[in-house]
């Protein structure tokens, strides 16, 4: 008699401890009358395995709702239409999206909501929707399951085209330049032995020195060109003092030749005017004469100052 009333006892106290559990339980999910709830529809266009009724809605991965129904939609049989219920002071935005996430390694799935920028507006009803509807973005397995279709479909693509480059004839083809390849680099090797690449360096050595030489000669290049222009000048100098020299000769003698045919022949004046012009140009000439000789001299005596300075000038006693 005292066990069956110790088993009632234990059955009546677990009853009422599922009891309490259950109300609990209910009394945690159910919002208060201070949190307000409101139904939005999310229309999903890929699968939503793991998907159930009252899984979660999460809003930036904090808890704001649950899943209360799922359906095909009635207008578009590729879609699935997922009823939600969440607290209304969610900032339900225009720009909001509805993403599945999986949860860890279960299989089961949540509805992640994330954006709505603080300046947006509310979402609200429009047309003859019976309920908001949030807008979605494909979830992470989707995007993967396209990029793997994606690269599924590339990789086909080339091992097609590798497979029709890899034919009989290419290979062959491929073959014969391989073939090719190999005798050339041996014939290459055995060009290329010790003497041969004695050869080289012995020509890059000669190469560097001629390039040294060329680097000496230049600034003595330099050096003839600057002393070339400065004679140059002087010749011309002394042409030009030639020249005028001349033309006041010329002028005297057409002076003389006036004076003679018109009889004024003054042989004193005209002399007077003449002889230093005739004095000064054939002074001009000497030093021009003496000048020129000078230089054919020493380019005849040492000819490398043309472009080596190697004589010194001889300075005269008492010259520093």
């Amino acid at each position: 008699m005292n066990n069956k009333v110790n088993y009632t006892l234990v059955g009546i106290l677990v009853f009422v401890g599922i009891t309490l559990m259950l109300g609990f339980t209910y009394w945690l999910l159910k919002p208060s009358s201070e949190e307000e709830v409101r139904k939005y529809s999310i229309y999903f266009d890929e699968s939503v395995l793991g998907l159930n009724i009252d899984s979660p809605v999460k809003y930036r991965g904090i808890s704001v709702g649950k899943v209360t129904k799922l359906k095909i939609n009635p207008n578009n049989s590729e879609q699935v239409e997922v009823l939600v219920t969440i607290f209304k002071t969610t900032p339900i935005k225009t720009d909001t999206v509805a993403r599945l996430t999986a949860q860890g390694i279960t299989g089961l799935s949540y509805i992640n909501l994330s954006m709505g920028s603080n300046g947006a507006s509310d979402l609200l009803v429009k047309g003859d929707e019976e309920y908001p509807s949030i807008q979605t973005v494909p979830s992470f397995f989707e995007n993967f399951e396209s990029s793997l279709g994606s690269v599924s479909t590339k990789l086909s693509s080339t091992l097609g085209k590798t497979e029709t480059l890899l034919n009989d004839e290419n290979q062959e083809q491929i073959s014969l330049l391989l073939k090719s390849t190999a005798s050339f680099m041996n014939k290459l090797e055995m060009a290329l032995d010790d003497k041969t690449i004695s050869h080289l360096q012995s020509s890059a050595k000669n190469l560097d020195s001629f390039s040294s030489k060329v680097d000496k000669i230049t600034p003595n290049v330099d050096k003839f060109i600057d002393k070339s222009v400065q004679w140059e000048n002087k010749i011309s100098s002394s042409f030009n003092s030639i020249m005028n020299s001349y033309v006041g000769i010329r002028g005297s003698m057409d002076e003389i030749k006036r004076a003679v045919s018109s009889g004024e022949f003054n042989i004193k004046e005209i002399a007077g005017d003449v002889v230093p012009t005739m004095n000064n140009t054939l002074l001009e000439m000497q030093e021009l004469i003496i000048r020129v000789d000078s230089i054919l001299e020493q380019y005849e005596r040492s000819p490398g100052d043309i472009l080596f300075k190697q004589e010194e000038s001889k300075k005269g006693p008492g010259e520093d």
